[in-house]
């Protein structure tokens, strides 16, 4: 997919963060938008700036870890436009802590946003995509899942959070290998960030009344949440920049995009330790004060 323009992209969690930045990219390459949020005040702001820019978009109030609600984003963006052909899994939520100390609603509110979300997404557009390309000779599409590198390491007190990001990993190489057994017009690809500065950390705001949890958060969880606060805001690449990298990855149709291959390091020793049957390497490695500071915040 090198010509972006005239095109139509589904991206969802597109009121901030990497959302955001995946709409403004694709408006500047002339793509039409279906934007998608759970925050309908911040989604109805994002479309009436970029249509008093000159875009062609909509906006659709969504709650992805809702089989119903994908259905009717994909049900809302062929109505508007008749055909997709670039979609952005892109919604996600955080919480911390010690993996035993998370709650169930805990992990029902991650893994529905995380998890659930690329699933419902996956089974309802990819048949829409393959239909179009079975019909025109010329249709391309193209899928991008958004996991992190806490899709590829395992870092401590965040194990709903890697949880769900590794299933997106996984999701998303299965459907890589699934697509080429039945056709070269529709790819995907899986978006592994690293610490870029979004709202993933105050994702709390949106999260369900049914959903959320009265105790008091732990001593883990609350050294979490500001580790990941610290650590997002003080992200050096931006989402404008990984917005910016991810259509040029597109465009040649890779399929690992990765925010800071720097960190990569990491990933390496892990994968090392699982072939040579070693213990886990410690994924701050490159960062021991970040251990520290957990240590000392539990232990203290």
């Amino acid at each position: 997919m090198i010509d972006f323009e005239g095109r139509v992209a589904v991206i969802t969690g597109a009121a901030s963060g990497l959302g955001k930045a995946f709409a403004e990219r694709g408006f500047e390459l002339g793509m039409k938008l279906v934007l998608a949020d759970i925050q309908a005040d911040a989604l109805d702001a994002t479309v009436t700036e970029l249509r008093e820019r000159g875009a062609s978009v909509i906006g659709l109030r969504t709650d992805v870890s809702r089989a119903d609600q994908v259905q009717a984003l994909a049900d809302g963006a062929l109505a508007e436009f008749g055909a997709v052909h670039l979609l952005f899994n892109n919604a996600g939520v955080l919480v911390g802590g010690l993996v035993w100390e998370n709650s169930e609603k805990d992990w029902d509110w991650v893994l529905g946003v995380n998890v659930r979300s690329v699933i419902h997404a996956v089974r309802i557009f990819t048949p829409l995509m393959l239909a179009a390309a079975a019909s025109d000779a010329a249709y391309e599409a193209h899928i991008v899942n958004s996991a992190s590198m806490a899709g590829l390491l395992n870092a401590p007190a965040q194990g709903v959070y890697n949880l769900s990001k590794h299933a997106v990993v996984s999701l998303s190489e299965t459907l890589y290998h699934d697509l080429a057994l039945v056709g070269d017009q529709v790819h995907c690809s899986v978006l592994c960030p690293y610490f870029v500065p979004t709202g993933i950390s105050q994702s709390a705001r949106n999260r369900p009344n049914e959903l959320s949890d009265a105790t008091a958060p732990t001593r883990s969880q609350l050294a979490a949440m500001e580790r990941n606060r610290k650590a997002t805001g003080a992200g050096r690449v931006s989402a404008e920049q990984i917005a910016r990298l991810t259509f040029e990855a597109i465009g040649r149709r890779d399929f690992y995009i990765y925010s800071h291959p720097h960190a990569m390091g990491a990933v390496r020793a892990r994968l090392e330790a699982i072939v040579e049957q070693r213990n886990p390497p410690d994924p701050f490695a490159e960062h021991p004060e970040l251990r520290r500071q957990l240590v000392e915040s539990l232990r203290s």
